[in-house]
């Protein structure tokens, strides 16, 4: 039984509906295929969009092939409209290498910029902020295109979705948020998600313009986006669009969909989107029967065509070395010798110096972050780059970290270079899916780089209690993908603040903030790189190996001038991941002694890692345990003599002398 849908309140010409008509049976043909190869387990799972097609066809139809659309688990309508051709598909969903991902994501997990799709990660929200950070390098290129960005009533539940409606409104980006209404989360129906009539309700609080349309009638879908996204080219904004519609099959085949009452599922049926429109098309004499059944023939040949050619290519070869080398974009890290004039400055000044040249060189640069613009940042760093770069690249944003990260890595995949500020360091607890999720797993997933920094502010020794003063980097140094600075000294915050920059790959940039003002030495003038990844030999010696970064190799060096007849290499790692290994052997083998020195609380840091590697590689030659030395375990205190107990710095005199007698 099909329900009377009205489709008559179009201009379209005859082409066009046929179009549109052949574009939602396409979806539909092949999901009734994958149902059936996963019953026979040739795909692994499948999230069927089974009475949603017009909603994927008509917004994708909509657009220009040049836009980005960024689709959800039951978009399959979104990836055919954009003529992928669906052997890759089918090697997508086997797992085979001439998919998407090589293997390593299954089902819609994965995007390619050939067909200007950016694909989802299961946790749904930093979709939105992707598509914010898309639209904001469309704007800031002046270029008239639309972004559009799915998601489901249960997503609208999530934070993220909050912040990039937000930032989106604030900035004026052109956006479309597509919101596919499908009555339930897995099995949590609407009524348990949001507590408003309509979703679209929500826009009034954003400033922002939102529609509510019939989600199974695929004129309406094409006729009213195709208007607005129109509007948007011309007048950018962005628009909240409610998709009224209905899930017909479990979440995944295998939630089944008992959680729904049987009269709900018979009325959306009668509601099927290719049903009513091909029963209106044939009433119409627009469509025959004879053309009906040829669409589908062809459609079902090309599926199985396409199916045999995935079936036929190979499986993947297991490469071990190709693995490993995909986690990160190639990048040929060519060191930048800087010329011999110097000025003293402060860690702060080298740090500010090194965003602004990166700024002068690369006008696609933007740095996003609280009160970075006018304001100059808390500390400073950016004063006076709006007047020089303005306030399209040095822009605040409201407190919204996930959006954030999101948001720089959209200007990523849209051609962009990215400097994310986080106020202070333990405010990225906020922003860590994005980062770990995200950013991580981005070149690794679908080769796409996420050329984003992220400056972190970190450290104690200043007062600022146990929401201001950690230094979390071991948090991101078990992430693969994801580099991790942290230097000690100016010249080389600011190389390796330029080299970060210049790298395509996600880097973590930790500033130790009790360092900003007092530490001072003669840096280049000009724009020069150092190496990621290359550890600094700061002394040299032959009792001991030394190892420590940012604060804590001052707190070395403050130990050794105390104890001059102590004869030791010091390394300053600067670069947490990678790590500099090899430096860090050679002085072991030399010394057969080591002792590692950070300012974080000892359990789980980095100083187990570095100790781990140094007894499986260099056992033979120790002459000692290797020691580790940290702060102690418990969060950062305020008061000052608290902190002065808190941090390893008074630890390490001790230590380093019981370790030299042992």
């Amino acid at each position: 039984m099909i329900q009377q849908v009205d489709y008559t309140k179009h201009k379209l010409s005859k082409d066009t509906l046929i179009n549109l008509y052949k574009s939602m049976l396409k979806p539909r043909l092949i999901e009734e295929k994958m149902l059936i190869l996963l019953r026979q387990g040739k795909i692994s799972k499948w999230f069927s969009g089974i009475g949603q097609e017009a909603i994927s066809v008509g917004v994708t139809a909509a657009l220009l092939k040049e836009e980005y659309i960024l689709p959800m688990h039951r978009n399959l309508g979104v990836f055919t409209t954009r003529e992928i051709p669906l052997h890759r598909l089918f090697s997508q969903w086997q797992g085979k290498a001439n998919g998407f991902t090589k293997g390593r994501d299954r089902s819609f997990h994965f995007g390619t910029q050939e067909y200007n799709i950016v694909g989802m990660i299961s946790h749904l929200g930093p979709q939105l902020g992707i598509a914010d950070g898309i639209a904001l390098a469309n704007k800031i290129k002046k270029n008239n295109q639309v972004c559009a960005v799915f998601t489901g009533e249960g997503g609208t539940s999530e934070g993220d979705f909050h912040e990039a409606l937000n930032v989106a409104s604030v900035w004026d980006l052109p956006v479309l948020f597509c919101v596919e209404n499908n009555g339930y989360g897995l099995s949590t129906p609407s009524s348990e998600q949001y507590n408003c009539e309509h979703i679209a309700d929500r826009g009034l609080g954003y400033g922002m313009e939102s529609h509510i349309i019939d989600g199974n009638n695929i004129v309406e879908v094409y006729t009213k986006v195709s208007e607005i996204a129109e509007s948007v080219r011309e007048n950018p904004r962005p628009i909240l669009l409610e998709f009224k519609t209905f899930r017909m099959r479990g979440h995944e085949e295998a939630s089944g969909t008992k959680y729904v009452p049987q009269e709900l599922l018979d009325f959306w049926a009668a509601k099927d989107p290719l049903e009513n429109f091909q029963a209106y098309l044939r009433a119409e004499n627009i469509l025959s029967e004879q053309e009906e059944v040829a669409f589908k023939e062809d459609i079902i040949h090309e599926i199985n065509e396409h199916l045999q050619l995935a079936y036929d290519e190979p499986d993947i070869t297991v490469d071990l070395k190709t693995e490993l080398n995909d986690v990160f974009k190639p990048f040929n890290n060519v060191t930048i010798t800087p010329s011999s004039e110097t000025n003293k400055i402060r860690l702060i000044d080298a740090i500010s110096d090194g965003l602004k040249q990166s700024m002068e060189k690369y006008d696609d640069l933007i740095i996003m972050g609280q009160d970075v613009a006018e304001y100059g940042g808390v500390f400073k760093i950016t004063d006076g780059f709006v007047d020089q770069f303005g306030k399209d690249r040095v822009r605040n944003t409201p407190i919204c970290e996930s959006a954030i990260v999101s948001a720089a890595y959209g200007l990523s995949v849209n051609g962009m270079k990215a400097v994310m500020e986080m106020q202070f360091a333990d405010f990225v607890s906020s922003g860590f899916n994005p980062i770990v999720n995200l950013l991580a797993k981005s070149h690794y997933r679908w080769s796409q780089p996420a050329d984003v920094v992220v400056r972190m502010p970190c450290g104690a020794g200043v007062g600022a209690g146990p929401f201001h003063s950690q230094t979390n980097e071991a948090w991101f140094t078990k992430t693969p993908g994801l580099k991790v600075v942290y230097p000690a000294f100016p010249a080389d915050a600011k190389g390796l603040l330029i080299a970060a920059i210049n790298d395509p790959n996600p880097v973590l940039f930790f500033e130790h903030k009790a360092l900003y003002r007092s530490i001072y030495q003669e840096v280049p003038v000009d724009y020069f790189t150092l190496p990621i990844g290359k550890a600094s030999i700061i002394k040299e010696g032959n009792d001991i190996t030394i190892i420590s970064y940012g604060a804590g190799v001052h707190w070395a060096l403050d130990t050794l001038e105390k104890n001059a007849n102590v004869s030791a290499d010091l390394i300053d790692l600067r670069t947490l991941q990678p790590l500099d290994v090899e430096s860090i052997y050679t002085s072991v083998r030399k010394t057969g002694k080591a002792i590692i020195l950070q300012e974080d609380s000892l359990f789980g840091g980095i100083a187990s890692e570095i100790s781990a590697l140094i007894t499986e590689n260099c056992f033979t030659v120790l002459d000692a345990p290797v020691k580790r030395v940290g702060s102690i375990e418990t969060p950062i205190p305020f008061q000052k003599e608290l902190e002065k107990q808190y941090l390893a710095k008074n630890q390490f005199e001790k230590a380093l002398q019981n370790l030299l007698n042992f």
